[in-house]
């Protein structure tokens, strides 16, 4: 039975990487093959894979989702957007993070951006509701600002604004990029689909919960963060036919791994759209994910236990030495590893 501390380590702040390469498939990759550890460059994740395998992509676009903003008393307001609720003629309606020096109370207005006025709806749990002026997704992307991980040290600009979404990024709503993506350029894309590796799409919108540390050492008592997920029929489809022809299924990130296997939890997967506030810990079976690509994550995270529970613990502590000792960068920014499903082993 693991507990928080099993999941902690000791890195070194040099190796959070603060800023992307300019060439997205640059990045490093770190393969696990078993117990061997291998050093590779990101581009060589091609011939890692085989011809009728099929990758897995999340197609969420990151919302400009940071805004500050002033009270009618005059209080500054920082806000995140975490989630649109509801976009529509009549209804435009968003949950979101909100710092203030007093809690503004159901009714009242804040100016936002010094571009526009939203009204305070009733609390949904941690978060305030806010009621904005007209379309939620062309009022952020106007007038909001880039949210970057709290990690990373500065403010985004225009080179973030193009580096922090993938190249495929098409449904927009997360407030936080799926980083393994990132990696992925046009010309590799070309590259895998020119040797016959095949490509789907789910989409879930990452929300700020993802930076939320782990706070009690028992992890039966975490409270998982919730997120939307959607699984198309055709990705389905495209998933049972690789399974039939005995190639694999690739996630590309963990955030594509929790909607599949969000939709999987009766043991088949299954095409639609829910919340998912899946915690995948040590011991947990995988019923749809044979590989998966992923950056390397935070100490005591959830995502550094759900990396555990698919290749081994013991072997993520391997991997994660090396990294350090080899100097892989870390963290949204950083490079990436390519794991085997070890987890009904």
């Amino acid at each position: 039975m693991y507990s928080l501390s099993d999941f902690d380590f000791d890195l070194p702040e040099n190796l959070i990487a603060q800023t992307a390469l300019p060439n997205r498939s640059a990045s490093r990759l770190l393969h696990v093959d078993g117990d061997q550890l291998v050093d590779r460059h990101f581009a060589d994740i091609v011939d890692q894979l085989s011809a009728g395998d099929l990758l897995v992509f999340n197609d969420t676009r990151v919302l400009k989702a940071r805004f500050h903003g002033v009270k009618e008393t005059g209080g500054k307001v920082e806000m995140l957007v975490e989630r649109v609720v509801s976009n529509t003629a009549d209804e435009h309606i968003v949950h979101v993070q909100l710092r203030a020096s007093k809690s503004p109370h159901a009714g009242a207005k804040i100016r936002l951006a010094d571009a526009f006025d939203v009204v305070v709806g009733e609390r949904a749990g941690e978060f305030f509701t806010l009621h904005f002026p007209g379309d939620v997704f062309e009022l952020i992307e106007q007038y909001g600002r880039l949210p970057l991980p709290p990690y990373i040290n500065h403010e985004a600009d225009d080179f973030d604004e193009h580096r922090y979404q993938t190249v495929y990024s098409r449904v927009p709503g997360a407030v936080a990029a799926p980083t393994a993506g990132l990696h992925f350029d046009q010309a590799l894309l070309d590259a895998c689909s020119a040797k016959g590796i095949n490509f789907a799409y789910v989409t879930l919108h990452v929300g700020a919960g993802t930076f939320q540390p782990v706070r009690t050492e028992v992890l039966a008592n975490h409270a998982m963060h919730s997120e939307w997920y959607t699984v198309p029929q055709a990705t389905v489809d495209a998933i049972c036919a690789t399974k039939a022809a005995g190639k694999a299924v690739v996630a590309v990130g963990t955030t594509s791994m929790r909607a599949l296997e969000s939709a999987s939890q009766t043991g088949t997967l299954l095409a639609g759209s829910d919340d998912t506030n899946l915690f995948i810990t040590p011991g947990y079976v995988f019923k749809t994910v044979d590989r998966l690509i992923t950056n390397f994550h935070l100490p005591k995270s959830t995502l550094l236990m759900l990396v555990s529970a698919f290749a081994g613990y013991d072997r993520i502590r391997a991997t994660y030495a090396h990294a350090i000792a080899n100097e892989y960068r870390f963290f949204s920014y950083g490079d990436a590893m390519l794991l085997t499903n070890t987890s009904d082993q």
